[in-house]
């Protein structure tokens, strides 16, 4: 089946008309809650993103039965001006890695009991140095997004979109820059291991990149600031929205990716949650600006969609309890206790 854009233009048109949660089956979750074997918000937060999932799904009841990950890699030209402590040989070897089973992420998503998937965006040709000119062309942009909506399973009730990519926190930085001002050094954080002197230095490129590339308008950032990786992830999470599947963002530059649709079209991410805060320190800032509160908060700063991957068993557990705990009158328990019962 063909993807239903061609076009920037196209896509913020489609992202323009995604569906919304299901009213109804908020309130009756929220409902529900009020009956259980507990003080009213005893649960603090997970009731909340109980309610959340809920209304996405469209069912009062649900539970997260089949998580999918999805990793993204892809190369970017901005190495070539020295900002990341190693080569983008790198990214392909992780690529491998993930494919054999041997990184973080895939440990975390056994123990999540999350499908994992890998898709390589054309390693050996890496995106534009965004410090002298754009990193995608239009139809380039288009591909990479097209390559994030078609790797989503429409079976999957929860949906975590990862990333490789040497490089790709300049290409972060220089996106949330671009969208939400400030200075370069706002937004930089020491990605694989820079020192000071290279952290400084990477400053000064993410300031040249989006000086070199005026662009405006959240797909237009994305285009030219970008990379493959972060276009897919962005496709990715439109995709899971038109299925009605709830999204757990990860790290800096997922949340970059994510930042670029919400900044094209405002409540693009109401099917998102933060699933963590990482220790890069543009991070929390670009959350802030996201309205975004993180469930986690673990001094992470891995990629990959690690962070995501642990908040799965946050919203599993979360909708354990709503759908699973008795009402007061299943339990036989007379009268529902005030909080501080």
């Amino acid at each position: 089946m063909p993807t239903p854009f061609v076009t920037l233009s196209d896509f913020s048109a489609l992202l323009r008309d995604l569906p919304g949660p299901d009213a109804g089956s908020i309130a009756t979750a929220r409902a529900r809650d009020a009956t259980l074997t507990k003080p009213p918000g005893a649960l603090g937060r997970l009731e909340e993103v109980a309610a959340w999932y809920c209304g996405w799904r469209g069912d009062a009841r649900a539970r997260v039965c089949a998580p999918q990950v999805v990793v993204f890699a892809g190369n970017h030209g901005v190495v070539a001006q020295g900002v990341s402590a190693f080569p983008s040989e790198v990214t392909a070897q992780m690529v491998a890695n993930f494919e054999a089973g041997g990184a973080a992420v895939n440990q975390l998503a056994g123990v999540a009991g999350a499908r994992l998937d890998v898709r390589a965006l054309d390693l050996d040709r890496p995106t534009g140095d965004i410090a002298t000119g754009p990193a995608m062309s239009e139809a380039g942009c288009v591909a990479a997004l097209t390559a994030g909506w078609e790797a989503v399973d429409p079976g999957a009730d929860l949906f975590v979109a990862g990333e490789m990519g040497i490089g790709n926190t300049t290409s972060a930085a220089a996106i949330a820059l671009a969208i939400h001002g400030g200075t370069a050094a706002d937004w930089v954080g020491r990605g694989t291991g820079l020192d000071d002197a290279g952290l400084a230095h990477k400053a000064q490129v993410v300031a040249r990149a989006v000086a070199a590339n005026p662009a405006r308008g959240g797909l237009a950032v994305l285009a030219a600031l970008g990379g493959r990786e972060l276009a897919a992830m962005a496709g990715a999470i439109a995709r899971a929205r038109s299925q009605r599947i709830p999204v757990l963002l990860d790290g800096f530059i997922c949340t970059a990716a994510a930042a670029c649709l919400e900044a094209e079209v405002p409540g693009a991410l109401d099917h998102a949650l933060a699933a963590h805060v990482s220790a890069e320190p543009g991070h929390a800032r670009l959350l802030d600006r996201l309205g975004k509160a993180p469930l986690l908060s673990l001094g992470l700063r891995l990629g990959e969609g690690s962070g995501a991957v642990l908040g799965i068993g946050v919203v599993q557990s979360a909708l354990a309890c709503h759908s699973g705990m008795a009402s007061f009158s299943e339990a036989g328990i007379s009268g529902a206790p005030g909080p501080e019962a």
